[in-house]
């Protein structure tokens, strides 16, 4: 994981550049639409005193309520973006941290993005409905 200013996304694809738009990701041969991209709220962050990129989602959110975005198409930035469904933590992602975390993130471990249009994100970018 490595935080990036600018990021290019692809529709039905991803993040360009990333294992997962590249086949090369963990789970690759276990195709799956809504892996294009994931979200985290920071303030969920916070509160389990963990810093960006530790639970290996792709965006950190700031003042949004993704449970609401679930089923809606939304933009970050100019790119429309659909949430699919929520990003439930895994024993994986507990490993990586190096700590029991799964309790914590239950219901709270982000949301799974498709991803509508091609575009650019940037840090800032505001996520906005519809």
């Amino acid at each position: 994981m490595r935080s990036l200013e600018r990021a290019s996304l692809l529709a039905g694809i991803g993040i360009d550049g990333d294992r997962y738009a590249d086949d090369s990701g963990r789970w690759s041969d276990h195709p799956a639409g809504d892996r294009q991209l994931t979200l985290v709220s920071g303030e969920v962050l916070d509160e389990l005193n963990l810093p960006p990129g530790a639970t290996r989602r792709n965006v950190t959110t700031s003042g949004v309520d993704l449970d609401a975005l679930i089923g809606r198409e939304f933009t970050i930035g100019a790119v429309r973006c659909r949430g699919e469904r929520t990003c439930e933590p895994c024993t994986y992602l507990e490993g990586m941290i190096g700590r029991p975390i799964l309790r914590d993130l239950a219901h709270r471990g982000g949301l799974r993005v498709s991803v509508l249009d091609d575009g650019e994100i940037a840090i800032g970018d505001r996520i906005s409905p519809g």
